[in-house]
C-alpha cells in the first residue's frame, strides 16, 4: 500500500543549496538536479523570470543590460527573497506536472550557522511557492543520514559537508547534533580563489564558468608529487593589453590559489575535533570522517585532511546528493526521525 500511496504522494524535500537545488519526492527518489540560478528582465520596475536553472546558468557572465542572471542563494541561504521564491515555484512545478489536489509537504535543509531570520526567510519563500507545511533539517544531520552513517547510535560520528557557499562539520550522536561549526568557506571560495590567483600571477581575467572548470578538471588540494601535475588550456583576457588569450594552468598552480580554502577546512575541522567531548572523539578515531558534499570531490582533500588530523578520511558514495537523499529519508521515515526536523520557529 505505501509504494501505491507513494506514487501519488506530493511530498517532498528540497536541497536548497547555493550552487545546486536538488528535489526529492517521497517514494521516488531524486526527480530533480538543477543548478540554483534564475535569469529575469526587468521592465517597468517589476522582475519578470525568463529561464530558471540548467538554461539560466548558460547566461551566467553572458546578459545583456536588459536582462540580469543571479544565483539567489549565498553561502546556504537566501539572498534575494523574491527571485528564491519564483526559483522554489519553478522546481516544483517541473517535479509536479500535474496539478496535485493537496499541497505538499516540504522539508528543506538549512546550514547549522543560518540565523532564526535567515530560517523564516527560508519557511516563508516555501510556503509561499504553495507547501502546506514546511519543515527544516539541518545540513549536517541531513548530510550524515544521506551518507548512511549511523547517527541514532550512542557513538560520534563525524560529517564535513562541503558545499558552494558553506562547510559545515559536525559531530553527531544519538540522532542529534553534539558540536557543530559553520564556515562559510566552499565551491565558490574556491572559484574565486582561482580567479584571484590569475590576475595576480598571470594577468589575466577569467570567468567564473572557467574557474569552475578548472576546479573540477584538474583541482587538487595537494600539491602535486613532480611539482607540476596535469595542465589544461584556459582563456581569458589580458589585463595588460585587454585582449582575449589563451595560456596553459598546471595542477601545481591550482593547488596553489586552492591552498588558502582548504587551510580554512582543514581548520575547521581541527577545531571540531578539539572541541568534542573525550568519548566522542574515541570513537571518530575508530569510525573516521566522512566527507559529503560537492567540495569533497576536489582531487586529494580527503588526503590532505588526513595529513592533518591524523585520522582516517573516506569520502561518500554519492557525496554530491548525501544533503538531498538525507533530507529525503528524513521525510520517508518521519517517525523515526521526527526530532530533528523543525516545523515551527
Amino acid at each position: 500500500m505505501s509504494s501505491f500511496t507513494g506514487l501519488f504522494s506530493s511530498d517532498m524535500a528540497i536541497d536548497l543549496g547555493t550552487a545546486n537545488t536538488l528535489v526529492y519526492v517521497k517514494g521516488r527518489g531524486i526527480v530533480l538536479n538543477e543548478p540554483s540560478v534564475v535569469a529575469f528582465h526587468v521592465k517597468d520596475g517589476r522582475k519578470q523570470v525568463l529561464a530558471v536553472g540548467e538554461d539560466a546558468k548558460l547566461m551566467l557572465g553572458r546578459t545583456p543590460g536588459s536582462i540580469q542572471a543571479i544565483r539567489p542563494m549565498r553561502e546556504g541561504v537566501i539572498a534575494d527573497f523574491d527571485v528564491a521564491e519564483e526559483m522554489i515555484k519553478h522546481f516544483i512545478r517541473k517535479v509536479h506536472k500535474r496539478t496535485t489536489f493537496s499541497k505538499p509537504k516540504i522539508v528543506v535543509c538549512v546550514p547549522h550557522g543560518a540565523t532564526p531570520v535567515e530560517k523564516r526567510a527560508i519557511r516563508q519563500s516555501v510556503i509561499s511557492a504553495g507547501a502546506r507545511r514546511a519543515g527544516l533539517i539541518p545540513e549536517p544531520i541531513a548530510a550524515a543520514i544521506g551518507a548512511g552513517m549511523p547517527i541514532t547510535d550512542p557513538t560520534g560520528n563525524m560529517v564535513v559537508d562541503i558545499g558552494g557557499g558553506t562547510t559545515e562539520v559536525a559531530v553527531l550522536s544519538l540522532g542529534d547534533i553534539v558540536y557543530a561549526r559553520s564556515v562559510r568557506v566552499g565551491g565558490d571560495r574556491m572559484d574565486e580563489a582561482i580567479v584571484s590567483y590569475l590576475r595576480r600571477q598571470q594577468n589575466l581575467l577569467i570567468g567564473d564558468a572557467t574557474a569552475e572548470r578548472i576546479k573540477t578538471t584538474i583541482g587538487s588540494a595537494r600539491m602535486p608529487d613532480d611539482g607540476r601535475g596535469s595542465a589544461i588550456q584556459i582563456r581569458g583576457r589580458d589585463l595588460v593589453n585587454g585582449v582575449p588569450k589563451e595560456i596553459e594552468i598546471t595542477q601545481a598552480q591550482v593547488a596553489e590559489a586552492l591552498a588558502e580554502p582548504v587551510q580554512q577546512i582543514c581548520e575547521a575541522v581541527m577545531t571540531a575535533l578539539e572541541t568534542t567531548p573525550p568519548d566522542l572523539a574515541a570513537d571518530i578515531v575508530d569510525r573516521g570522517v566522512m566527507l559529503t558534499g560537492g567540495g569533497a570531490l576536489l582531487g586529494e582533500l580527503d588526503l590532505a585532511l588526513r595529513e592533518q588530523t591524523g585520522l582516517a578520511v573516506s569520502i561518500a558514495d554519492e557525496s554530491l546528493n548525501c544533503v538531498a537523499l538525507g533530507t529525503g529519508k528524513a521525510l520517508e521515515y518521519e517517525k523515526q526521525l521526527r526530532h530533528v526536523i523543525d516545523y515551527d520557529s
